[in-house]
């Protein structure tokens, strides 16, 4: 076939609701993430990772240097950025095949929540290796659509679901998510016990088999590359059992659940106004009627199994949204691995956005103009999407509610997609704040090191990298928002001495011959270091043996 020929048999076979959920998840990812996407702003860990080839076997990401390997090894923001909405694009398509959404305001919906959820502001602002990380939550939803659409289906997403932790570990909760949520889907239809027992186990499968293959391939490729697992995140516990570190696995199972409720309610992240938790709260109300509808037209109520299936479900969805936990009890949980609560608003979304309790509503529904069958949605609303009419032309009461809800779902998305879309860029600009205070204060460290008396090129350097808060008191006024937006938030980027180093070396122009952290060993708990000033005091820099001690933070006796 010519490539003309093979691009017309790829368009009839790609669906609407992907075109759309695809160019929604691009244009509203540009729309809100291209400040960042247009600039070149560093966090702490991107000032290390300006040239990175991303070899992180040692953390468990045997794949990332493959992964990122599209885009080069430099940090390139706009490149990386563009990748990375590619593939939430593709990633958006799957999430609603995958959760059966049709109606295309709520493919809209879903694909908006999907790529502003702060936690993705939170990635950006690790732009270097975004392109990869978006790769790995797509091969995670692979896998889950895989196992539900094909009979040995589960076999291919065992191996979509191993590459995707070769990567990064942290969308394996997606994976599990959307499983738990396709089961209930399965046993809420009409299939026999045994088929949808069946159905079920694949998950399972399709898990275990994705599990074994990346630890297989993980330690095939440690003992390659003669290295061992890194104690960074507690990566090192896949080794180590649960129960010998935590104290036993009812503690650390009643922790996960507390974690949960936590960040959901008090998170700042899902949401952090009222007007965003006004939405949330109306947009679950609509799923529930959405649901209950729904259940009752196929007479789901009569199936035991369905509500023994939802229980169970309900008790696990807090432990496998912080499977991370069970994984690596001692992680610092950073807000990139808690992108996994987008998917609760996005379910909510899907329920709303399948197929009507009757029937119709496939690929259409409001704000599409069209619906499954191929009627307007004018005519869809008086014959049957949103209610039969009644005796005289009047819409039935239960049409009307059906109206009310679909609205009350449509509007409490979008407002959702809007302000998780100012979160972002609220963190977007203290960030742009963060390095234009660093570079200042850069700029008049570098001068006081080169006016130093003794001071020459290349002279070792010993120093601490937190910025005291003394001379230097807190100007961040986006704490409130971006308090938990880990990379976005706080006044400076630098942290160690290396991240002097680099900031100074890429921004600055200038070389310093900055100590590793045992150079402060000695020098640290002795007094004549504890009575020097902070910088900028007179006496924060000293020469003593040939090596250069500069003291930044504060240190009191």
């Amino acid at each position: 076939m010519t490539p003309s020929e093979i691009w017309g048999e790829v368009k009839q076979k790609v669906k609407r609701k992907w075109k759309l959920a695809f160019l929604s998840a691009v244009c509203v990812g540009l729309l809100v993430h291209m400040p960042v996407m247009l600039s070149d702003i560093p966090n702490h860990d991107g000032l290390d990772s300006m040239y990175f080839d991303q070899n992180m076997i040692t953390s468990g990401r045997w794949f990332l240097s493959v992964a990122c390997g599209f885009s080069s090894y430099y940090t390139l923001p706009w490149l990386i950025g563009l990748l990375g909405l590619l593939f939430l694009g593709v990633a958006a398509a799957v999430l609603v095949e995958l959760l059966e959404v049709e109606k295309g305001w709520a493919v809209a919906a879903c694909s908006g929540l999907l790529v502003t959820f702060p936690a993705l502001a939170s990635t950006f602002a690790y732009v270097f290796t975004l392109d990869g990380y978006m790769m790995a939550l797509l091969l995670a939803l692979l896998a889950v659509l895989c196992t539900k659409k094909y009979e040995k289906g589960f076999l291919a997403g065992g191996v979509c679901l191993a590459f995707s932790l070769g990567i990064y570990q942290g969308y394996l909760a997606f994976a599990m998510i959307l499983s738990l949520y396709a089961v209930v889907m399965r046993w809420a239809g009409g299939e026999s016990w045994q088929k949808k027992v069946r159905h079920t186990l694949h998950y399972l499968y399709m898990g275990v088999l994705g599990a074994v293959l990346y630890y297989g391939l993980l330690q095939v490729l440690l003992v390659l590359q003669g290295k061992e697992l890194d104690t960074y995140q507690g990566i090192n516990g896949m080794e180590l059992g649960i129960a010998s570190r935590t104290g036993g696995i009812f503690p650390a199972l009643a922790g996960m659940y507390r974690d949960f409720a936590a960040f959901s309610l008090k998170g700042n992240v899902v949401f952090h106004n009222w007007i965003s938790l006004a939405a949330l709260v109306l947009l679950g109300v609509a799923a529930v009627f959405w649901g209950s509808a729904s259940l009752h037209s196929r007479k789901g109520w009569k199936n035991p199994g369905f509500f023994a299936i939802m229980g169970v479900a309900l008790v696990m969805l807090p432990l496998v949204t912080n499977i991370v936990l069970l994984i690596s009890p001692d992680v610092t949980y950073h807000l990139l691995l808690r992108y996994q609560w987008v998917l609760f608003p996005i379910g909510l979304v899907a329920i709303v956005g399948q197929k009507d309790p009757d029937g119709e509503g496939a690929e259409g529904g409001l704000g599409t103009g069209k619906t499954g069958k191929g009627r307007t949605s004018r005519e869809a609303s008086e014959q049957g999407t949103t209610g039969k009419r009644v005796s005289g032309g009047k819409i039935s009461s239960q049409g009307m509610r059906r109206i009310l809800w679909e609205w009350t779902a449509l509007v409490a998305a979008h407002v959702l997609v809007f302000f998780y879309g100012v979160t972002d860029n609220i963190g977007y600009s203290n960030l742009q704040k963060r390095y234009e205070k660093t570079y200042a204060y850069c700029v008049r460290l570098l001068d006081r090191i080169e006016q130093t008396e003794g001071y020459y090129t290349g002279i070792p350097i010993a120093m601490v990298g937190v910025v005291g808060d003394e001379p230097y008191p807190v100007t961040d006024i986006t704490l409130p928002v971006t308090g938990n937006m880990i990379g976005l938030g706080g006044d400076i980027l630098l942290y160690r001495g290396d991240n002097y180093r680099e900031f100074i070396r890429h921004y600055l122009g200038a070389t310093l011959n900055i100590l590793p952290p045992e150079a402060m060993a000695e020098m640290y708990d002795t007094q004549e270091y504890v009575d020097m000033d902070s910088f900028p005091g007179e006496d924060s820099i000293r020469i003593i043996d040939g090596i250069m001690y500069i003291k930044t933070e504060n240190r009191e006796r």
